[in-house]
């Protein structure tokens, strides 16, 4: 960037805000895709005013601006692939109000998701959004990319909780949208738009949402199982019936590489497991328990059924289900993560297909996640020092999308679109509605300066300004 640009920046946060070492950039050069770009420039605002006052800048000048907060997503969202200014929204952290009566939080983006649930509890309130990267990631970033998790199944995902921002516009531009109230249709629902739009129309700085009672009491269950077939076909028929706050699935794989954060050895045969919660109040979770496990004794092939006996080992269970995608790295050194998702009685379809893939391909690939609301990650595994293994990985990863929209899925539960995703959004989206969106990206960001080259193919240079 040019040393005026510079200059100005420092004007409008100090020079301790202010980063260009390049020891520091590299810092910020990735994200959890696995992909590299050096920004020119970090910047560490800590209100709405400097981030308005960078947004003009950047607007005028002009150069290219990627808001980030944890750097754990997936799809290169947070990345600087056009070079520019990243700004980290690391300094604005704080829980400005927790409303008990109203049961409504404000936070600034740069709040940790897990810190806020934990802060909640503790006043018996519950905000139900939890992604796996719960303890790091921020809520700046699971509004941006409308994360989700294992409770999804049962509470719904993170736009089901926001009610309302503040938003940042890319001319330097300060909107409110949204409400505190239970209600509110008065003109567009900005609010949702913004939520899930990848930070290529805004820059929250604010975030309200709505929150519900803690639960009082929950039971968490194991089931393990003889085939990944058995596991998968038996989620449609668990909740046709019950109402879990948690379903989740891991193949032998997923299994096998957290056996050692495990509170037990899986008996032997286990192809796969499903891991199920119920909560509510008391009476509510026995009720729920007692009927789940008379629904479960009618099949009985099952290896086993197994009750976390303390909250001590349901703590242990939940550890290794989130210990899944980092401990991946130990069968290969890269992977290609995805969050696909397909109607739940189409899971066992899926599962087959990319065991199908794995030997079509020769490559291992496993599977775990959300079986409760049909959200699988398919983990392909990958060394990138050899281009044919990377050329076969990318190959199943397209026919893998082909089948997730033949099986009447979506590209992504949760993850987002972001970099890694945008040439495969036309295999979802028909031209007509990507116009639309390219449209209202263009009605925002008329210079495309705000987190370019996401979710829409286009092409990025790196300006000197």
């Amino acid at each position: 960037m040019k040393h005026e640009t510079l200059h100005k920046l420092k004007s409008i946060v100090g020079n301790n805000r202010l980063a260009t070492a390049r020891e520091e950039l590299l810092c910020y050069s990735y994200d959890g895709a696995g992909r590299e770009y050096l920004p020119e420039a970090v910047v560490f605002p800590e209100s709405t005013e400097e981030i308005s006052a960078i947004m003009k800048l950047a607007n005028s000048t002009p150069f290219p601006v990627v808001p980030r907060g944890a750097g754990s997503g997936m799809t290169g969202g947070a990345l600087a692939v056009a070079g520019g200014l990243v700004i980290a929204l690391s300094r604005m952290n704080r829980i400005l109000e927790i409303d008990e009566l109203n049961q409504v939080a404000v936070v600034e983006p740069g709040v940790i998701t897990g810190t806020l649930r934990e802060t909640l509890q503790a006043r018996g309130l519950y905000y139900p959004p939890d992604p796996a990267s719960l303890k790091f990631c921020t809520m700046g970033g699971n509004v941006a990319e409308c994360a989700g998790g294992p409770s999804a199944v049962k509470y719904g995902v993170t736009r089901d909780y926001v009610l309302g921002l503040e938003v940042v516009l890319p001319d330097g531009g300060i909107i409110q949208t949204g409400v505190r109230t239970a209600k509110g249709v008065v003109g567009y629902d900005l609010t949702r738009l913004f939520t899930g739009s990848e930070g290529t129309l805004g820059i929250i700085t604010k975030i309200t949402v709505r929150l519900i009672p803690y639960p009082a009491s929950r039971k968490t269950f194991l089931i393990l199982c003889r085939s990944i077939f058995q596991a998968t076909s038996l989620v449609a028929g668990i909740l046709s019936k019950h109402r879990p706050c948690t379903l989740e699935y891991m193949d032998r794989t997923a299994l096998e590489i957290v056996s050692g954060k495990l509170p037990f050895t899986p008996a032997p045969g286990t192809e796969a497991i499903l891991l199920l919660e119920v909560d509510g109040d008391a009476l509510e979770v026995d009720i729920q328990a007692a009927s789940l496990g008379k629904f479960l004794a009618t099949n009985n092939d099952l290896l086993a059924i197994m009750e976390a006996e303390s909250p001590e080992e349901a703590a242990a269970l939940w550890s290794a289900r989130r210990s899944v995608s980092p401990a991946a790295f130990s069968l290969k050194p890269h992977k290609i993560s995805e969050d696909v998702v397909v109607p739940r009685s189409r899971i066992p379809e899926l599962v087959s297909f990319t065991e199908g893939l794995a030997a079509e391909h020769d490559l291992t690939i496993f599977t775990f996640g959300h079986a409760g609301d049909g959200n699988i990650h398919v983990n392909i595994m990958l060394d990138k020092s050899l281009p044919r293994e990377v050329a076969r990985a990318e190959k199943a990863r397209a026919s893998l999308f082909r089948q997730v929209i033949r099986l009447s899925g979506t590209l992504s539960g949760e993850h987002g679109i972001g970099l890694t995703k945008a040439e495969f959004l036309p295999l979802e989206l028909d031209k007509t509605s990507l116009t639309v969106m390219q449209g209202i990206k263009k009605f925002f960001d008329p210079n495309n300066i705000l987190n370019p080259g996401k979710m829409f193919v286009t092409q990025c240079h790196k300006k000197n300004n």
